[in-house]
């Protein structure tokens, strides 16, 4: 049985990988976005048109790579990106994107969009610092995901999701398949898609046996884990 960490243990790993460990941000994006790439190929290997649907922030960072990686997999990835990041970091992310050939929508896809031209959906939205309300920006491209049926990927916590109480009374994203980050978070216990993986391979020895996520045996040179059903 799997250990799921509550926000304020999530937030502190996080601390701890940049402070103590000195990781950079654009080095745990790229690993994470890695091992969401290779999780989505495991899964979905025919579905190669994809949109991945990116927020400002790192989880949106995250989707950033994981197109760019999706990219030179052989799949045919195009993002949405309803609020662009100032940040130079987020800038370069998308640079990198463009240089690869993978396009940019310019206007919200409806959901006729979403179910005829895409196969997967990934959903990079909000990580586990989310706090409702939905922004106005968001709003759009989070009603017709919850209304269309092309499968749905969410990268660490399904957008709009409460990190620890899970989804709320209202519509909400069911996703087909939940990758987690660094180690599952509390929501997980409500997720009953198909589909439960964990990627980024970087928690040092120390903070493993830290907050007792020992389990976690990636197979071979894998970056992405399957998780059982127990999970």
């Amino acid at each position: 049985m799997a250990r799921y960490l509550n926000q304020s243990e999530a937030i502190r790993l996080d601390e701890e990988l940049f402070n103590e460990c000195h990781f950079g941000v654009e080095q745990l994006m790229e690993l994470a976005g890695l091992s969401c790439a290779t999780a989505i190929v495991e899964v979905y290997p025919e579905s190669k048109n994809v949109l991945v649907v990116s927020g400002p922030g790192n989880n949106g960072g995250d989707g950033l790579v994981c197109a760019r990686h999706l990219k030179v997999f052989g799949y045919n990835p195009a993002i949405y990106y309803p609020k662009f990041a100032v940040k130079t970091l987020y800038k370069n992310l998308i640079l990198q994107c463009e240089l690869f050939g993978i396009p940019f929508l310019m206007s919200c896809p409806e959901v006729e969009d979403l179910n005829s031209k895409y196969s997967l959906v990934v959903d990079a939205m909000f990580g586990f610092s989310f706090k409702p309300p939905v922004r106005d920006e968001f709003k759009d491209i989070m009603h017709n995901m919850i209304q269309m049926s092309t499968p749905c990927c969410s990268i660490d916590i399904p957008s709009g999701w409460h990190v620890e109480k899970g989804p709320h009374d209202g519509e909400c994203l069911q996703p087909d398949m939940l990758i987690s980050l660094s180690a599952p978070k509390l929501c997980a216990k409500y997720f009953k898609g198909r589909y439960h993986y964990l990627g980024g391979r970087f928690i040092p020895p120390y903070l493993m046996e830290k907050y007792h996520l020992e389990y976690l045996k990636y197979p071979s040179t894998n970056s992405h884990l399957k998780l059982n059903s127990e999970i």
